[in-house]
This record gives structure tokens, C-alpha cells and sequence, in this order.
């Protein structure tokens, strides 16, 4: 029987698949079947499914962050569309695509106590891009179906990009035929959609910066949406040369690269008091979102120094109210911009050098403590996974303490994409999104604490029965390991900061990844994890995820921390008086 349900939903994915959507995820229910069923009929579409709502909205969060396309995520009425609020949130905060369909009862059912039906109208606030709510498909309205699916892509892909909702109303009989779908038109996004990213500066303004630029001693910070490939790097690399400046950059901006104007250790660096106020900037030139270390963030707010933000998407992070500019523009393309009109710095050869120096005795006196043998440390656990990945893959890394590790202590390299879910810095559904990541095709790894993986275990129903290359890093030190790290840990009696805080849950991860079928193993010492990592990294998988649980003790985990600021401290002293 062909129903009105059916075409409709069959023109939806139509007008998507011609637009460049490539990926979907399912979450099974009955209210929603006309939309999985057209998007499962159409082989040019990859359908993944997910049983849990909340599980497959970020597995569509993270397609979308890997492949800067928008994923389509379908669930049925009620709560269910409910538990796509946290991946919405995400995807609202971080700038990533996303076309979230709820499925919904129509309005006769509505007000009448009908099961499995809520008010879904602007379910999701102000965290969507844009919302619509057609009402159940009549043919009266099919000339508004393929505007109607070109609209949400447009909106998920404007400047900033995120989510955009969809509330797709049906009425019995969900299950039928399509019919003709309406012939296709020339519908052009950029007539939708006026808001584009930033890309060059006007003439006036590139001048204004290259006298700015070039008569300071300064620093290039950069973070997430700086670049987007080699190019952009090159680009950021050769002002920071010419310019003779450093650049401190977490991996997720694609400038944490072996590069002289690299400065990894700037963390363990600016907690040196003296170096700190030594190195203070006359001008810092800020790329992307804000880095997660507090040592710069703090450092940065208490320069008196002229503070320029340049984001792609107007999107400034600037929570210690620091900058003195804000400019939307592509970063690599202002980059290049200046290149051509600013002449060779007047910084002192002495000042990046000075930077180079205290790197050199930073790294060299980390590289001692974490490359050591023997028992296994959180922070030696990052590095060491970060160093293992092939070229060309993806690692997903938590919020909390993972992207810590990995942004003081990760060496720079080439061939690893960094990724993570810091919009909203939440440590739900991180599995999840590494899963979506992982389904785009590429190689990918995924770390992240205890408590992320418990609160996202769902993520691996199913998992055995999917090939994907995915290789899940859990530190497992039985809590909340940040906690350690502020003030509670000493403003509150030991016993209830256990209770409240540090939460130790004492659940057995392997035996728990090991019931989703899932490979699991616990590593404790630090030879045997990297011999783990060189085995898997090595040979091709044979399906499903392998998940390495690293066994970690959080007192002594803030004991290495000590003591790794310690020997910098004593390493980058000594450097200076040298110097």
C-alpha cells in the first residue's frame, strides 16, 4: 500500500543523499518507521543502528565531527527524542553538523493521554540551529518536502554549523510503499543560507595587525578550528617564523606538529614562576577555541599585553574577558594574508630562542619520568598511546584528565587527528562518539577515565558485530581522578570527598566490556602496554573493538604529577641560568 508517510520520507532522503549526506543512525522504534525504513532502502546511505537514544546521538555527533557532514539521527516519540538533549547540547557548543528527527504522534493523539507522547515542539531549545515541525505528510504539501530537507542541511552546515530538529509527525499506517516522489529542483543552499564562515580580511585590517605584529615580542596560542589540513599548518608555522614567535597549541588545532616554533611543554613551563614572568608577551594572537590548561589560561588573563581572537565561526572563548580584538576570519587564511604583507619580525632573536631552550629542557626532563619502565602512570599512559597511533588515524580523548594528559605531556607529531567532545566538556558519551568516528573508516582509539566509560558503556551493545577499527584506552584508578587535582581534596575530610567526589565505583571494566562482547585486558606496567599497543596498532583488526583497561592509583597518581613538575621546574631553572 503506498502511503503518504512513506513518500514523504523517501524525498527527505533523496533530497539528502543528492546534498552529500552519507551516514545515519537508526534508533529502533515504531513511530519513527517510516524514516528508518526509507533511509535503510536507500544503499547510497550507511544505516548504523544503535538501541540507545542517547548512545546513537552521539554516534551521530561523532560522524559528523570526523567527516564535517552532517549525520542524520532518528528515534521514536516520547522520551527517547528526550535523550538526544546531551549530543544536541554537544554539537551545539562544539560548531558540529547534526540533523536530529524525532519521530512524533499527530495532533489528535496530542493532550489526550496517548502513550509514548510528549510535547516535542522546540524540544531542544535554543540549542538547535533551526527547528521545524511540518505536521503529519499530506499531499497538499508536497512541494515543501525537498525545501524542507535542503533547509536542515543548510542550517547544520551554516556558519557555526550544529544541530538543527526535526519533528516528523505520522500517522497510521507507519509501515507502506512510496510513491512518485516530487521531481527534484534546483534548490541552492547558499540562497537559504546567508551566514558563511569567516574566510579573508579586508585590506584596511590586514595592515592594522602587521603593525601590531611586527615590532612586539609575542605568542601564537592556538586550539580547536584553527585548521583543517597540512596547508593551514604550513600556513600558522611559517608566521610564527617570520614573525619569531612560539606557538602553544593543543593537539585538537592541528599545530601541535615537529616544528622549531613548536612549544609543547608550555603547561609544565609557564607553572615555572620564574620563566612565567620572564616570557610575558607584548602581543598574543589567539586561533580557535580555549586551550584546557590553567597554568596559560591564568598566565594569559594576567598579561597586559595586546590579546587578538581569531575564530572561523565568531565562536570567542574569552571566560577571563582577555581579548582586546575579535576577528572572524579563517585563521590559516589570515595567516597567509599577513605572510604577505608583514615584513621579517623585529621580535629578539633571544626571545624564541629563550622559549626553544626551556622546551628542550621541559621535554627532556619529562621524557625522563614518563619513558621510564616499570609501573604504568596516567599521564605515561597518554603519551605512549598518542606516540602508537598509525598515520592517518583518529584519537577521541575524554573531558576531565585525558585531554589534560594529552595537552601537557603529548609529544608534537604528524598522521593523528586529535578529537574531543569540548563544547560542553562533558564525559558522557565519549565511547559513542569515538564509535561514530571509527564507522567513517579510519583507524581510531579512544581515551578516556572510569567514569566516561561507565557512563557510556551502552555504546558497546552490539559492538561485536561491527567492523570497526577502535581501540578503547581506559584509566581505570576507581573514581573521579580530577578531583584530586582541586580544591576539594584538602578543604574536605578525606572520608566524605571519597563519598562525594572521588566516587569509587569498583566495578570490573573488563568484565564489563567483556559482556558486550568486547576484548578486554588489564595492563598495569608500562612495557606491557606499549607491547599491547604495538601488536594492535600492527596487525589489522578482526572485528569489534579492543578495549585496555590501565590499572592506576589516583594518590598516586597526584605524587607523579608532584613530581613531574618538580624536575622541569629544576630543568628549565637550570637552563635559564645558563642562558
Amino acid at each position: 500500500m503506498v502511503t503518504e508517510a512513506a513518500t514523504f520520507c523517501r524525498t527527505l532522503v533523496e533530497e539528502w543523499v543528492r546534498l552529500g549526506l552519507t551516514d545515519a543512525v537508526v534508533c529502533p522504534g515504531s513511530r519513527s518507521a517510516p524514516l528508518a525504513l526509507a533511509l535503510d532502502e536507500d544503499r547510497r546511505l550507511r544505516t548504523h543502528v544503535h538501541q540507545d537514544e542517547r548512545c546513537g546521538g552521539f554516534m551521530a555527533l561523532g560522524l559528523g565531527l570526523a567527516s564535517g557532514r552532517p549525520a542524520v539521527v532518528v528515534t521514536t516519540s516520547g522520551t527517547a527524542a528526550v535523550e538526544l538533549h546531551p549530543a544536541v547540547v554537544e554539537a551545539h557548543q562544539a560548531c558540529v553538523p547534526l540533523i536530529a528527527c524525532t519521530a512524533d504522534r499527530p495532533p489528535e493523539l496530542h493532550g489526550v493521554g496517548a502513550p509514548q507522547t510528549i510535547d516535542q515542539r522546540d524540544l531542544f531549545g535554543r540549542a538547535v540551529r533551526w527547528f521545524a515541525d511540518p505536521g503529519p505528510p499530506s499531499r497538499q504539501q508536497r512541494d515543501r518536502w525537498r525545501p524542507l530537507a535542503a533547509r536542515a542541511v543548510a542550517e547544520a552546515t551554516s556558519s557555526p554549523p550544529g544541530p538543527v530538529h526535526l519533528n516528523l509527525a505520522f500517522r497510521d499506517p507507519l509501515v507502506g510503499e512510496a510513491g512518485p516522489v516530487p521531481e527534484e529542483r534546483p534548490v541552492e543552499l547558499r540562497e537559504l543560507i546567508t551566514r558563511r564562515p569567516g574566510g579573508d580580511l579586508p585590506a584596511h585590517k590586514v595592515g592594522e595587525l602587521v603593525e601590531v605584529l611586527g615590532h612586539s615580542r609575542g605568542v601564537i596560542v592556538a586550539g580547536v578550528r584553527t585548521v583543517g589540513d597540512r596547508h593551514g599548518t604550513a600556513a600558522v608555522l611559517a608566521l610564527a617564523q617570520q614573525l619569531g614567535w612560539p606557538v602553544l597549541a593543543d593537539h585538537q588545532s592541528g599545530c601541535r606538529v615537529p616544528d622549531p616554533s613548536t612549544v609543547s611543554a608550555f603547561d609544565a613551563l609557564l607553572r615555572v614562576t620564574d620563566f612565567a614572568d620572564r616570557h610575558r608577551p607584548e602581543v598574543v594572537l589567539r586561533f580557535g577555541g580555549l586551550l584546557t590548561s590553567q597554568a596559560l589560561n591564568e598566565w594569559l588573563a594576567g598579561c597586559p599585553a595586546e590579546q587578538i581572537g581569531v575564530d572561523r565561526y565568531g565562536q570567542f572563548a574569552d571566560p577571563e574577558r582577555s581579548l582586546d580584538q575579535r576577528i572572524t576570519a579563517d585563521p590559516a587564511a589570515v595567516c597567509r594574508q599577513l605572510l604577505d604583507h608583514a615584513h621579517e619580525g623585529h621580535s629578539s632573536p633571544a626571545w624564541v630562542a629563550s622559549w626553544q631552550q626551556a622546551e628542550a629542557a621541559a621535554v627532556s626532563a619529562l621524557d625522563a619520568v614518563l619513558g621510564a619502565a616499570g609501573e604504568i602512570s596516567e599521564p605515561g599512559a597518554a603519551r605512549d598511546l598518542l606516540a602508537a597511533m598509525p598515520a592517518g588515524s583518529s584519537l577521541v580523548v575524554s573531558s576531565s584528565m585525558p585531554v589534560r594528559y594529552l595537552e601537557r605531556y603529548g609529544r608534537p607529531r604528524w598522521g593523528c587527528r586529535v578529537l574531543s567532545n569540548r563544547g560542553a566538556n562533558g564525559i558522557d558519551g565519549v565511547l559513542s562518539t569515538a564509535l561514530g568516528v571509527a564507522e567513517t573508516g579510519v583507524p581510531t582509539a579512544a581515551l578516556l577515565g572510569d567514569l566516561a566509560f561507565l557512563h557510556d558503556s551502552n555504546a558497546l551493545i552490539g559492538v561485536a558485530g561491527r567492523r570497526v577499527d577502535l581501540t578503547v584506552v581506559v584509566i581505570d584508578n576507581d573514581g573521579g581522578g580530577i578531583f584530586s587535582f582541586l580544591p576539594q581534596a584538602t578543604a574536605v575530610a578525606r572520608p566524605r570527598f571519597e563519598k562525594l567526589f572521588a566516587a569509587p565505583h569498583a566495578v570490573d571494566l573488563c568484565g564489563l566490556a567483556d559482556g558486550f562482547g568486547a576484548r578486554a585486558l588489564m595492563v598495569s606496567d608500562t612495557d606491557a602496554y606499549r607491547q599491547v599497543l604495538g601488536r594492535r596498532f600492527d596487525s589489522q583488526p578482526d572485528g569489534g573493538p579492543d578495549v585496555i583497561v590501565v590499572e592506576s592509583d589516583r594518590t598516586r597518581n597526584a605524587a607523579i604529577h608532584r613530581e613531574l613538575n618538580r624536575v622541569v621546574e629544576e630543568a628549565v631553572k637550570e637552563a635559564l641560568t645558563a642562558g
